[in-house]
């Protein structure tokens, strides 16, 4: 099977049934996604497939076959932290770090397709990801201070 990860091309010859957040940590050292509930409840494994948020959890690694898969590994430039990333530093919005990937994902993603967003919005826009640490209140401001 071949993909693209993060913007470059990879390939993984195993089951095309393994889980692509399995073969994301463990064969292609994509560790920044993580395995909260395995249920695709919580959006801790969330990636980008072709920019669109996906729990990773739930898709088998032979659907992405060809596809563009974006993890939080792909979001910083060349090392360089997005306005995004550093708004979550500077407001306190990662705590446990959990969560942190796949609210970052949907954030970006929410930034991207909204024209004017609110702290209702930002909520609804991440509403697939579960946090147990901030109170949400953190993460809503970083997100609200990239819209500045």
């Amino acid at each position: 099977m071949r993909f693209t990860l993060n913007g470059r091309g990879v390939s993984f010859e195993g089951s095309g049934a393994r889980r692509l957040l399995d073969v994301l940590r463990e064969d292609l050292g994509a560790t920044g996604t993580k395995e909260g509930c395995g249920e695709g409840e919580c959006g801790a494994c969330s990636v980008l497939i072709d920019g669109e948020v996906v729990d990773s959890c739930l898709v088998a690694v032979g659907q992405v076959e060809g596809r563009g898969i974006t993890t939080v590994e792909g979001l910083a430039d060349g090392g360089r932290l997005t306005a995004l990333q550093q708004a979550f530093i500077e407001h306190g919005a990662a705590q446990c770090g959990i969560c942190t990937p796949g609210m970052l994902l949907a954030a970006h993603v929410l930034l991207q397709e909204a024209t004017r967003l609110d702290a209702d919005a930002v909520r609804e826009g991440l509403a697939g990801n579960l946090c147990r640490c901030t109170g949400y209140t953190k993460i809503i401001d970083a997100v609200l201070s990239c819209t500045k």
